[in-house]
């Protein structure tokens, strides 16, 4: 028994052997954490179980069908199991809405991107470096037309949320009482 006890270190502590570090597994972890958020990437993870799942679907509806046809034509009695569509069917439904999701996630990323680049396009070049000036990069006073632009906007929208949150409080009270 005492010949079968490994030595402290065991195995993996030879000198030819290297375990990862903790920092390289902390960085796949969060490399394997960002791409589960990547809608893109989710969406090509989930086509080929989604695949899996339609022929699955269609395996169960053939077999339930030639089952069903046996029965009908008196060969077969009803008291065979078959497998349950239904369940198959279900889990087929929940990985389109999975991959449905995941498009729309997408989508609205394009979207923000989009957004993003079309109403702050240009980056503003800093005092500190002005050998760096792009081309493409917007004056100071540009900018702050642009953010002033954008407060004012954001004014409105503020504005209009609180005339309607009135109009809607105000419709709940009596009309006498005020």
């Amino acid at each position: 028994m005492a010949s079968q006890q490994q030595q402290p270190g065991g195995p993996m502590s030879q000198p030819g052997l290297q375990q990862p570090s903790l920092q390289q597994q902390q960085q796949q972890q969060q490399m394997n954490q960002q791409q589960d958020f990547d809608p893109v990437h989710r969406f090509k993870m989930l086509i080929p179980q989604l695949k899996e799942s339609l022929q699955n679907v269609m395996k169960i509806a053939s077999l339930n069908l030639a089952h069903n046809t046996a029965i009908d034509n008196g060969i077969k009695s009803s008291d065979g199991s078959v497998q349950r569509f239904d369940k198959s069917l279900e889990e087929f439904y929940a990985l389109c809405d999975q991959l449905e999701l995941c498009l729309r996630l997408a989508y609205e990323c394009l979207s923000q991107s989009i957004d993003s680049a079309k109403h702050s396009p240009n980056l503003v070049p800093t005092a500190t470096k002005p050998d760096t000036v792009q081309t493409e990069s917007m004056s100071y006073a540009q900018y702050l037309g642009m953010i002033k632009s954008q407060i004012s906007c954001a004014k409105d929208i503020h504005n209009a949320l609180l005339e309607c949150s009135k109009k809607i409080t105000g419709k709940g009270q009596p009309q006498g009482i005020m």
